[in-house]
């Protein structure tokens, strides 16, 4: 099942373990697909002499099996159903690697005590796709939850090997999260943004060490992990500053992009690729990662700016803010409650849902059109819908969609409202801008394209701002505040590129640096 270029991978990543590990099978003779899931675990168990597989004669209805490790054997709490192939692969990978205490996905302490003083129990079911690119950091984040602690389990389900399960809770989106019967989480979301729903619903036991205010103080804050941000703490470390940076993830959107080709000496590269290799190149330098944590308060009145994140404050003579953007939404009737129930925002993660079915795609830029492309393979018809009388995507794309018979292509087209009940959509109601006219489709899916909004709340009262949100700078990323600089996509610096944050990001520390120089912060 596994080739042998991948087993000789796997042994050399197992070849540290340094506690038992067994992955022990929970599924009846009878369930479809045991017999590749026997062959698959062994030959997984087949690389490290720590690695054992265990058969149980538990009835599960599908392929299963849970993690065990330590000495003695001990259930971790983390389960997958479905052989875990695809981008799961990794996810058992970590899993086995984080049962033994490795792994660099592991959280640093502060974060690690939130996840301990979770109140539980909580039982978990994280519903994935194989060929999902968001769905690995959830099933991974809440396996790391579910490892640290004891009342916690989470099982990684391939919604594929339980169709009439997913069927029957009407799953249109991965990932989908339940906690108990309770959907926790629907789409893309970090371990912070995960731990922070499961301490909202479910309360924590803290303790005085937990809630104790923290400050940490470096030279250099940097708000944000995403290429501009990266960019922005290799440059300022380089400069000798001690600098941190504090990020939901690192990476940022990038994550959210596959298919990238115009970073300059990198031919061919995706998101979730560049994010692990901006990891890796931050961890060359001296930087302190705050991973997983959601600023709350910021204060850049003094001297001295500081970053709230929960009982954590970071303080520092120069931030930059690289906090980037997130998917802009219609602010539509109807929208809201059909987020994973027949609105979406990702092709590549939710587009399989909706094969054979007729579908939308809302916006006529770059994401719209290569969405619209990407939808064209697996469903009946695609109507796009822009707003403006033209489309804006490069003519390359518009080319290929205008010669694609099952796309119709419709500009000066205002979106009013999605229409269906609380399960699913069935149409959606657009107003030709031109005659005023309005005409409902009929669509199973709505694929939300329009473009990116700063993640710029935390400023709003504090820094100038364009009426899109973008924080205003001069042409060297600095503020209206002294001592505070913006780069990226969070700022009103135009074309939003990854390249061009990458430069932003440099830019805004050097110029905290030339400021420093001369004694101005």
């Amino acid at each position: 099942m596994l080739d042998q270029e991948i087993l000789n991978q796997l042994k050399t990543i197992f070849a540290n373990l340094q506690s038992p590990v067994a992955l022990k099978l929970l599924t009846a003779d009878q369930s479809k697909g045991a017999d590749d899931m026997v062959t698959f675990l062994n030959e997984i168990a087949g690389t490290s002499s720590k690695i054992s597989v265990e058969t149980s004669g538990t009835a599960t209805g599908a392929p299963t099996f849970t993690l065990l490790a330590g000495e003695p054997l001990q259930n971790t709490g983390v389960s997958f159903c479905g052989i875990p192939n695809g981008h799961e692969f990794t996810t058992l990978l970590l899993a086995i690697l984080n049962a033994d205490g490795q792994g660099k996905n592991l959280p640093d302490e502060s974060i690690a005590a939130r996840i301990s003083a979770l109140k539980g129990p909580i039982e978990l079911r994280t519903f994935v796709s194989l060929t999902c690119t968001n769905c690995p950091d959830v099933a991974q984040a809440l396996n790391v939850i579910a490892l640290l602690n004891p009342q916690i389990t989470n099982t990684v389900i391939d919604g594929a090997t339980v169709p009439q399960v997913a069927e029957s809770l009407n799953i249109q989106s991965v990932p989908t999260v339940y906690a108990g019967e309770e959907v926790l989480s629907v789409g893309r979301s970090s371990l912070g943004d995960l731990l922070d729903k499961l301490e909202k619903a479910y309360g924590t036991a803290g303790s005085g060490e937990d809630t104790t205010p923290v400050t940490r103080d470096f030279d250099v804050l940097v708000l944000g992990g995403g290429p501009a941000g990266a960019a922005a703490a290799i440059y300022a470390a380089r400069k000798g500053f001690s600098t941190a940076v504090v990020a939901k993830a690192i990476g940022g959107q990038v994550k959210e992009t596959m298919g990238i080709e115009n970073l300059i000496s990198v031919p061919e590269t995706t998101g979730p690729k560049l994010a692990a290799d901006i990891k890796d190149h931050l961890g060359k330098y001296p930087i302190h990662l705050f991973e997983n944590r959601t600023a709350t308060a910021a204060d850049i009145s003094g001297k001295h700016k500081s970053i709230t994140c929960g009982n954590e404050t970071f303080t520092a003579r120069a931030l930059i803010i690289a906090t980037g953007a997130s998917w802009r939404k219609l602010s539509v009737p109807g929208e809201e409650e059909h987020i994973g129930r027949g609105v979406a925002f990702c092709t590549h993660c939710d587009g399989p849902f909706y094969a054979g079915k007729k579908v939308a795609v809302i916006g006529g830029g770059n994401s719209g059109i290569e969405a619209a492309l990407d939808l064209a393979g697996m469903c009946p018809s695609v109507e796009v819908f822009e707003f403006l009388d033209t489309l804006k995507a490069d003519g390359v794309l518009q080319e290929k969609a205008r010669a694609t018979d099952n796309i119709d292509i419709h500009t000066s087209s205002q979106v009013v409202e999605v229409i269906g009940d609380p399960s699913r959509v069935s149409g959606l109601k657009v107003k030709d801008r031109a005659t005023g006219a309005e005409t409902v489709y009929d669509v199973d899916g709505v694929f939300v394209q329009i473009g990116l909004m700063p993640n710029s709340s935390l400023f709003k009262d504090l820094l100038p701002m364009t009426r899109a949100g973008e924080i205003i700078v001069d042409e060297r990323c600095r503020t209206s505040v002294p001592g505070v600089y913006a780069a990226g996509d969070v700022s009103n610096v135009p074309y939003k590129q990854i390249i061009i944050a990458m430069g932003e990001g440099a830019k805004a520390a050097l110029s905290a640096f030339d400021d420093s120089m001369r004694g101005e912060i």
